[in-house]
């Protein structure tokens, strides 16, 4: 059973969702009802994502839909503004196909724009309007988040940043903490890269689980959310597997290799 955490307005997701990020058109329906099948019950897609259409298709035939958690994203280029936003997401809507879209996030802060605040009042307006359940954000930094609540006075539901234990977030999961927001991690395994890393295969060897498997842990402990993928139905369903807890000698050698290493782009190298 996934775990589910808890979001600012008394509503839930579940910690481990499926992420489309890359994923291709032609193969997304398929993965996401493989997905649903292994029981995942948070689809993560995007405009960007270029699969909205398939996601919400594969929704739809899943017979589902009240469990399922249903979220895309607006990009934001060439135009971030409030307008931009109802436009876009009302394309995405149109993709989708779906009465009500679970969650809708800006998918960078493009802060050198200066327009996130009248952005977010756009995705405020959606959610007033019923056509989205909660709204959050995604690589956002603290300056950023704090704007929002001064301006607004709104925190995102939700903060979808780049993390693993290469990039732990550590401050900015405190921050989250302190004001209620969800860190939910992308890239949660490194793209992959972490699999191989000599101390999460070790510590799997000594759990009898899969380095996936030990990393999705170390995440969830930490009291986070995480969006892995996989084109394979096998994968998606052990990536899913409940494993033991982390004891503290093993998630002390997991913070040893913080280094803070991104294996995507940071929000600074977004404008």
């Amino acid at each position: 059973m996934v775990p589910r955490i808890p979001l600012l307005d008394g509503s839930s997701i579940p910690a481990i969702g499926l992420g489309l990020y890359k994923v291709p058109p032609e193969e997304a329906a398929r993965v996401v009802a493989d997905g649903i099948a292994a029981g995942y019950r948070l689809v993560d897609g995007a405009a960007l994502y270029g699969n909205e259409a398939e996601m919400g298709a594969a929704v739809r035939a899943s017979g589902l839909r009240d469990e399922l958690q249903v979220v895309t994203k607006f990009w934001g280029d060439p135009v971030q503004s409030f307008d931009a936003a109802l436009a876009d997401f009302a394309a995405s809507e149109a993709r989708i196909g779906l009465d009500v879209i679970d969650g809708y996030m800006i998918h960078w802060p493009r802060a050198p724009r200066g327009t996130y605040v009248e952005t977010w009042r756009a995705l405020q307006t959606l959610r007033d309007e019923g056509r989205v359940r909660w709204i959050g954000v995604a690589n956002f930094g603290i300056d950023e988040l704090q704007r929002l609540a001064d301006e607004t006075g709104e925190w995102p539901a939700v903060n979808q940043v780049e993390s693993h234990p290469w990039l732990p977030q550590r401050a900015l999961r405190a921050f989250h903490a302190e004001h209620g927001i969800v860190t939910q991690a992308w890239s949660p395994l490194g793209r992959g890269r972490l699999l191989a890393d000599p101390t999460i295969v070790a510590i799997a060897e000594e759990m009898d689980a899969t380095p996936a498997q030990v990393v999705l842990r170390w995440h969830l402990q930490l009291g986070g959310a995480a969006v892995p993928k996989s084109l394979r139905a096998a994968r998606l369903a052990e990536n899913l597997a409940e494993i033991a807890p982390l004891d503290d000698a093993a998630m002390a050698r997991i913070a040893s290799l913080e280094s803070g290493e991104r294996t995507g782009t940071a929000p600074e190298d977004r404008p």
